[in-house]
């Protein structure tokens, strides 16, 4: 009898990982548009999203990874990725070629991502999960992996 409650939960516990598809969601904060109404970032759920978060534009490892992206940044494009920047200190203009949304309270989004240090940046998949954050500048090929390894897209390969 043990044994049969055994298997049993151990049986539900899997279907249950197998059909959470959402393992970590993504925080859904917001900045305002030009015309100053609230965007939230959860308006583009079905297309990936990088997010940088760092103290200004003008920190070397901002830039640093900015320069990774702009390696990789046709063919991010061409997934549709969206691109946001969020400064914990001192806001300003990003040098680059890369359209960013600038998220208005940095602190914030640094926060919901748990992103604590002076820069991290964070990779949010089509089907919303948190796919993965870190503090170090990946390379533009670690990147489009990345985007492209999302849960959404690995089920895609597998079904027939």
């Amino acid at each position: 009898m043990k044994q049969f409650f055994l298997i049993a939960l151990c049986s539900c516990f899997l279907s249950a990982m197998a059909s959470a598809e959402v393992v970590r969601p993504a925080p859904d904060f917001g900045w305002l548009n030009s015309t100053g109404n609230l965007k939230k970032i959860g308006a583009f759920k079905g297309q990936p999203v990088v997010v940088i978060v760092s103290r200004s534009p003008q920190d070397w490892i901002f830039r640093a990874q900015v320069g990774q992206l702009q390696k990789m940044y046709e063919r991010l494009a061409d997934q549709k990725v969206i691109f946001v920047a969020a400064f914990t200190e001192t806001p300003g203009r990003i040098k680059s070629n890369i359209p960013f949304v600038i998220a208005p309270d940095g602190p914030r989004v640094a926060n919901e991502l748990e992103i604590m240090g002076k820069f991290g940046i964070a990779f949010i998949g089509r089907d919303w999960n948190l796919d993965y954050v870190t503090d170090k500048v990946i390379p533009a090929q670690r990147i489009f992996d990345i985007v492209g390894a999302s849960f959404v897209t690995q089920e895609k390969i597998r079904r027939p």
